[in-house]
């Protein structure tokens, strides 16, 4: 009997893709938290892995340079991104609010590792099984 993975192991391994994604857009915000008229970026976390879900399709990033580095997001991630509007602009145009970047940046990390712990434990589940114990 063949082990269907993508059944076993749920949305799982979507959402650990997609949080990691989306740690280095809000580490990128944070990075340029001083840099003049940066406008921090972010992706809708769930609207983006409930419409990945939806077609059921791996995620593939595009390679527009011999140099990159082969990815696992879809090039119309990038259309998902959306501009944050401050609470508070800055004189110089820098949308970044370095308390909020910190805040989701530590609750996305929180997703994450929920998802790993999920996924990890799925894997262990699925040792036993084959093992028979």
């Amino acid at each position: 009997m063949a082990i269907n993975f993508d059944k076993a192991l749920g949305l799982h391994e979507e959402a650990l893709q997609l949080r990691s994604k989306r740690a280095e857009i809000l580490a990128n915000n944070i990075a340029n938290a001083e840099t003049p008229n940066f406008q921090a970026r972010d992706v809708d976390f769930h609207a983006t892995l409930a419409g990945e879900m939806s077609v059921n399709t791996p995620l593939t990033l595009s390679k527009t340079d011999a140099g990159h580095q082969t990815g696992l997001i879809n090039p119309d991630f990038a259309a998902e991104l959306m501009y944050r509007t401050p609470m508070q602009p800055a004189v110089d145009g820098n949308t970044v609010d370095i308390q909020e970047e910190m805040a989701r940046y530590t609750e996305n990390s929180l997703g994450f590792q929920t998802s790993f712990d999920l996924l990890n434990r799925k894997f262990k589940g699925l040792v036993t099984a084959i093992k028979g114990e």
